[in-house]
């Protein structure tokens, strides 16, 4: 049937063609025309303004919503561009329909199977701090792993001034990566308006998934601290002054962003495990003390830190918490036993190492090339 409309459609366009010899090639190949045209209107739907959306392909924007942001546009990879294709079969030859039609499922099924594991940052609160003579906005953002149900979504709060300093920071190590990144313009006035506060949110939102989307800069000590090291540093505070519950849950809150960021193991990842460890210790929750003991000495024999070829200062300290921590919770701690003696074996002096908390808070914890956070900027 497909066959003699497509006869029939050739028969009329070529007595047309007979009568109007003016007419242009295109009108000569009516397949090759519908096909450019239908190019052209994939063009325009796959067309947009980069909102900072998507790691790989950033997702359109209406313009003018967040006029303190400016962006760079882009093409994307809508899935709206496939609805004409197959609206009118008898326009186009059936061949090039099949391919059509074939490409087109095949980028759908890849889409599916390549979605990346991405995060999203919320802005789920702004309230205005005043403190003094001294007014602020402070954000609360919440850092979500999309693709699932995240129900322990991780939240921080930061000031303009804090991001600013990011910036800046990021600016001056990663200038050809940073280039063309905008950032949120300060205000004289009306910085306290619920107008500005809500572009700004949006704006931010924006900027930390842009920084998200490009490799160099996802692995960047900067921009991982600027999330966790705040906490990190307020769960060791706390750990001095003996307030070992609170500590515990700034930690676990570091724990969950590290996570999230893909820190494990390096960084301060073993830094924050063994802090918890400590804390849950001196809470006297020796089950939880074990578990999280050996998650970090189960991290220290990662390959990636076995490789390094200085001993990590936390091993032999571990290594002896959780032998009394397993003796404690009737847990096998022969193969922890094992690698101790391995190393007195190897000439280490493990009788001078200190004892975990003793280390912990002596360690002096600071960030990397000038970001560092105080642990009263901490959400």
């Amino acid at each position: 049937m497909a066959s003699k409309l497509l006869h029939r459609l050739r028969r009329t366009l070529l007595r047309e063609v007979t009568l109007q010899p003016q007419l242009g090639s295109a009108e000569d190949f009516p397949e090759s025309s519908e096909l450019d045209d239908d190019t052209e209107g994939l063009s325009s739907r796959f067309s947009g303004t980069l909102s900072f959306e998507g790691e790989q392909e950033p997702e359109s924007e209406d313009p003018g919503e967040n006029s303190e942001l400016d962006s760079d546009s882009d093409e994307d990879s809508g899935e709206n561009g496939t609805e004409s294709t197959e609206s009118s079969p008898a326009c186009q030859p059936p061949a090039r329909n099949m391919l059509t039609k074939q490409l087109q499922d095949s980028w759908k099924q890849s889409r599916t199977r390549s979605i990346p594991e991405r995060l999203l940052f919320e802005v789920t609160d702004a309230s205005v701090v005043q403190e003094g003579t001294s007014k602020y906005v402070l954000y609360t953002i919440h850092v979500i792993k999309s693709g699932q149900s995240d129900k322990t979504p991780s939240p921080i709060t930061r000031r303009y001034t804090d991001f600013n300093r990011l910036h800046s920071q990021l600016r001056g190590l990663y200038g050809n990566e940073m280039r063309g990144i905008a950032f949120p313009r300060k205000k004289l006035r009306r910085n306290f308006a619920a107008e500005t506060i809500a572009k700004r949110s949006r704006a931010f939102e924006q900027y930390l998934t842009h920084l998200h989307s490009l490799a160099e800069l996802r692995r960047a000590p900067l921009f991982l601290e600027f999330f966790y090291l705040g906490d990190l540093q307020a769960g060791q505070s706390l750990l001095r002054v003996g307030q070992y519950q609170e500590a515990v849950g700034c930690l676990l809150n570091a724990l969950g962003l590290q996570e999230k960021l893909g820190c494990r193991p390096q960084g301060h990842w073993i830094f924050t495990l063994a802090i918890l460890v400590a804390s849950f210790q001196e809470l006297e929750q020796p089950e939880e003390a074990q578990e999280y003991c050996e998650r970090a000495l189960q991290d220290l024999t990662s390959p990636s830190l076995q490789r390094q070829q200085q001993q990590h200062p936390l091993l032999v300290p571990l290594l002896q918490a959780i032998v009394r921590l397993s003796w404690k919770v009737s847990k096998d701690k022969r193969q922890w036993e094992s690698q101790l003696q391995q190393l007195k074996d190897s000439g280490v002096d493990v009788g001078s190492q200190p004892s975990l908390k003793e280390y912990l808070v002596k360690e002096s914890l600071e960030g990397s090339e000038g970001g560092r956070h105080k642990g009263g900027d901490v959400a």
